[in-house]
């Protein structure tokens, strides 16, 4: 094979991110090529593995506007409220919107639907070529354009490249772009648990010194996904326990607040640890997601920041094509550049920031944290800072993340 396919844009990568920024591109008449080297039928394993994502209520409203939401939509369950507390005191914080006029704060969706629903809305939009299976042997990027030569032959050329690989994305590093990174000693354990109460689509999150343990509310009523954070020490003791003495643990931090608990998948766990470049953009390259920033999921809002990327970067580029600029114009790229690297760089501070916070062991520690709590509590206008950032609303939001098409 030997045939060049030509396009607006390249996006190496058709994780969660990529395949958004594909369909909103495509919305609004910007062609796509997405390559990434996973079979075909790995993105679309549809097997119970417990993991699952909390989708903010503004990207549900990208979601909405782009067409995707009605291939998961029967999967998701609401988030109404969220508690936050620690070790010993529970609900000191409570996160309860207003469901009538702003609904709730996110949907929780089992990652199999997400990943598939997304993929195949990408693969349903008109403009968008998706070629599984297939890797970049070589990329060249310059004034003239992009070219991407692929494994089977193929040339693809382009305007821009879209960076969209995840934290160990070799476009980022081939651009040498540098990356400030650390490791938290942490390690998640995820999974999932039935549970004998409902619960009522509260989400909670208590803090222990290890790291923080979270129950994120499932479609059904008796069923959360497990986000729970422990010391790299500890980790494999952890994982090694029988299933009885996992859930006997659980319910030591839950205080059995759900009842009687099982598990309901297998257990999956990952390392933590922190990454931001020093820039978002090269010469007809951008990155989005995890290429250009990796946090604790201390707040939730990991993958959240990749569909804001993918929600800007739509907007600049869209609007760019439609007044005649080259989708790889470097007024473009730096607009993308200003917008979304200062709110990436907030975001990541302050969750590194949370995580060192609640990490401080003691009682004079836990005192501090408590009284702080307590006053985001009891100051309403501070409180709302807080539920928006939850919402994924702060700064300056692309029309997508709104609901309205570019």
């Amino acid at each position: 094979m030997s045939d060049t396919l030509h396009s607006d844009v390249i996006i190496l990568g058709a994780g969660l991110v990529g395949c958004a920024l594909a369909t909103a591109l495509a919305k609004g008449g910007v062609t796509v090529t997405i390559v990434d080297p996973a079979p075909a039928t790995q993105i679309r394993e549809t097997h119970f593995d417990g993991r699952a994502s909390a989708v903010s209520s503004t990207s549900w409203r990208m979601m909405e506007a782009i067409g995707a939401t009605e291939r998961f939509a029967q999967y998701a369950n609401p988030i109404e409220r969220i508690e936050v507390g620690e070790q010993g005191a529970r609900g000191l914080l409570n996160f309860q919107p207003d469901l009538e006029n702003d609904g709730p704060l996110g949907m929780m969706v089992e990652n199999r639907y997400l990943r598939i629903g997304l993929r195949e809305a990408a693969e349903a939009s008109e403009g968008v070529t998706v070629l599984m299976s297939r890797s970049a042997v070589s990329v060249e990027r310059d004034a003239a354009g992009v070219r991407v030569a692929l494994d089977d032959g193929r040339l693809l050329k382009a305007a821009l490249l879209v960076g969209a690989e995840g934290r160990r994305s070799p476009t980022r590093d081939a651009a040498g772009i540098a990356v400030a990174r650390w490791e938290y000693h942490h390690v998640a354990m995820v999974g999932m648990l039935e549970h004998e109460a409902d619960h009522r689509n509260v989400a909670h999150e208590l803090f222990y010194p290890a790291g923080p343990f979270a129950l994120l509310p499932m479609q059904g009523g008796h069923r959360s996904a497990l986000v729970w954070t422990v010391s790299e020490a500890d980790a494999p003791a952890m994982l090694s326990l029988s299933e009885r003495a996992f859930t006997a643990e659980a319910q030591k931090r839950m205080g059995g607040m759900l009842g009687a608990i099982k598990l309901a998948a297998p257990l999956a766990s990952f390392p933590l640890g922190f990454h931001h470049t020093a820039r978002i953009t090269a010469e007809r390259l951008a990155l989005v997601g995890d290429a250009g920033h990796g946090i604790h999921p201390i707040a939730g809002q990991g993958v959240n920041l990749g569909f804001r990327d993918a929600a800007a970067l739509a907007e600049v580029l869209i609007e760019g094509v439609r007044l005649g600029l080259d989708p790889g114009d470097h007024q473009l790229l730096q607009r993308y550049e200003r917008w979304r690297g200062l709110d990436t760089f907030l975001v990541a501070s302050a969750t590194d920031g949370l995580t060192r916070l609640f990490g401080i062991p003691g009682r004079p520690a836990s005192r501090i944290r408590r009284f702080g709590i307590g006053m985001v509590e009891r100051i309403a206008p501070l409180k709302d800072v807080f539920m928006a950032e939850a919402r994924g609303e702060s700064g300056t939001l692309p029309k997508l993340l709104t609901g309205q098409m570019v």
